[in-house]
């Protein structure tokens, strides 16, 4: 079962990849394994059988491979952002990067393949770890603050999803990774949510993504953006479909990440609030639970996964080239940097949904959805995400990098590698936008949706062209600055100052105090203690055991003494012993 194991399960390879990746590297092979193991995973999932793996432990079941049709719409899109990242990131010389981005991609395709909570577990906190690296590789004191603060949220998360493990253990004996019935849930299900939303990025639990994905490394980044919210989003559609809080919490989001990615100035950071607006559609199309729209949460989760990372691609050839990812600092590279400008431009008409788009066939299917079901409230918000989607990523992303006044920051197109992933992704953009039924033969709910109706094609025109027209309005207000937006992050990051006051003040004087009156009284008593046990020991217990051994030598001495070795002596002594004991017996 273990080799087979090994040999089926596409996050064992990746494991394995990574850990041999500092010899690769010596053997100068590394270019090679990076663009060979995505291309084998992506085949061993095309090969998975429904089940395997399934194995007893601590009398626990545990099974390593449940795929299904969500498994594998998932799966799919994992496998082929791995080879696109692989190809953006060959140029990298640093097997750290490449052994965190594996450990990665394992950790995301093990929990899509789990079939239990304790599995799941396992793989989950293996991509808040790696995924850790990615940030602190960067190797500045931006990123290293960020990726601890990172790490300790994922811990929190981690700590909610164990909490809600072990009650569900404690009430069921079942640790199985199903679909949770709405009237049915319990605390245990709600810790379990909890855990899950955080890595959505659900507010209020997502400042961290927009703190820590700007600062992570070029190529760390890419592959962050595409799999920590998406892994989220695949679990929640796998546990909770239908509830109520979901649909609520990801129409707010929808709208609250496009609200601060239009005023913000740090490219990234604007591609970090849109991954919270845009997967705030999947989390409210998994809360309304109908099919269409699960159905539409899954297609968007896929498209958004190739969209997202070009963008992220086309920011990071310019972060890579310039050293540079504020607007205010950058303008009219579009001459200097053309083909990162396309693909970029590409990756910003896709996210805003443009007709043949891969944004126009799956963002409009939870529209639909929410429609469908009578959610008109949500169906708003949904549409204004949209509005704020175009001008922020469409427009003013773009506009301010590649055109504008020109800041003169010399700059070259990026390596050919980096522009390989990004023709990759924009080509993905185009084909699913073109050609949808690719991706709607995936999907796991049964339903038809057609995006190209009349209807549905002349309405985002007209949303396109009227936000186009309010951004030439009003672009003289939506000129970036050099300031910082602030966010709930502020309350942990002053609540942690605090914290480090009161460690250094009179937490830090208590301590001392306590440690000094343990050394005065404490240590004095424990000193007369253990010179009492010492007396003890050597004047009563080595005194009577020692005394003991040396009497029993002294008698041996004295039997040895009296072996002279003549037979006749033995047998005289016997005889007398003999005869005493007679006499003993007659006298009683």
């Amino acid at each position: 079962m273990t080799a087979n194991l090994l040999l089926q399960h596409p996050s064992f390879l990746f494991i394995l990849a990574a850990a041999l990746m500092p010899l690769f590297s010596r053997l100068r092979i590394q270019k090679a394994v990076l663009l060979a193991v995505p291309l084998i995973a992506f085949y061993q999932i095309n090969t998975l059988p429904s089940s395997a793996g399934a194995c007893q432990y601590l009398g626990l079941q545990l099974s390593f491979i449940r795929a299904d049709q969500l498994t594998y719409i998932f799966l799919n899109v994992f496998t082929i952002m791995a080879f696109i990242g692989a190809v953006y990131s060959l140029h990298v010389k640093d097997w750290a990067q490449h052994t965190s981005s594996f450990l990665y991609v394992a950790g995301s395709l093990g929990v899509t393949l789990s079939g239990d909570y304790v599995t799941l577990f396992i793989f989950w906190e293996l991509m808040a770890l790696a995924s850790t690296f990615l940030i602190w590789l960067r190797r500045s004191p931006q990123s290293q603050g960020a990726g601890l603060r990172y790490l300790l949220v994922h811990i929190v998360g981690g700590l909610a999803l164990l909490a809600g493990i072990l009650l569900k253990y404690s009430a069921t004996r079942d640790l199985s990774f199903v679909q949770v019935p709405v009237a049915a849930a319990s605390m245990a299900d709600y810790f379990i949510m909890a855990g899950f939303m955080l890595n959505a990025a659900v507010p209020p639990l997502h400042a961290w993504l927009a703190d820590a994905y700007p600062e992570a490394t070029v190529c760390g980044a890419v592959f962050m953006c595409a799999f920590t919210t998406k892994t989220a989003v695949y679990v929640l559609c796998r546990a909770f479909p239908g509830f109520e809080v979901l649909a609520v919490m990801g129409a707010i989001m929808a709208v609250y990440g496009v609200c601060f990615a239009i005023i913000e100035n740090d490219a990234r950071r604007i591609l970090s609030y849109h991954i919270i607006s845009q997967v705030g559609y999947m989390v409210c199309g998994v809360g309304i639970g109908t099919d269409m729209a699960v159905n539409g949460a899954c297609a968007h989760a896929y498209a958004h996964i190739l969209y997202k990372a070009l963008l992220f691609m086309g920011v990071g050839c310019v972060l890579e080239m310039t050293g540079r990812q504020k607007l205010s600092e950058l303008g009219g590279l579009w001459r200097r940097m053309p083909l990162a400008m396309i693909f970029t431009v590409i990756g910003g008409i896709s996210i805003s949904g443009f007709p043949f788009t891969s944004g126009f066939v799956s963002k409009s299917m939870i529209i639909f959805g929410a429609g469908e079901a009578h959610r008109i409230g949500l169906l708003v918000m949904l549409m204004l995400a949209s509005v704020g989607t175009f001008l922020s990523v469409g427009i003013k992303l773009p506009y301010f990098i590649w055109f504008g006044k020109d800041s003169g920051v010399p700059a070259k197109d990026a390596p050919w590698n980096m522009t390989a992933g990004m023709a990759i992704a924009a080509f993905f953009c185009f084909f699913i936008g073109c050609y949808p039924e690719f991706l709607y033969r995936m999907l796991p709910r049964p339903g038809e949706y057609e995006p190209y109706t009349a209807y549905h094609f002349s309405e985002t025109l007209q949303v396109l062209g009227y936000t186009a027209l309010g951004f030439y309005l009003l672009r003289k207000f939506l000129t970036p600055h050099a300031t910082m937006n602030l966010d709930i992050d502020w309350f942990y990051r002053k609540g942690a100052q605090v914290v480090m006051r009161l460690a250094r003040g009179p937490i830090s004087a208590v301590d001392g105090w306590v440690g000094e009156l343990y050394r005065t009284a404490g240590m004095r008593s424990a000193m007369g203690a253990a010179r009492g046990f010492s007396g003890f020991d050597v004047h009563v217990i080595d005194y009577l055991i020692d005394g003991f051994a040396g009497k029993v030598v002294i008698m041996g001495e004295h039997f040895r003494n009296a072996q002279t070795g003549k037979v006749q002596h033995y047998i005289a002594a016997a005889v007398i012993f003999i005869f005493l004991l007679l006499i003993c017996v007659v006298l009683v």
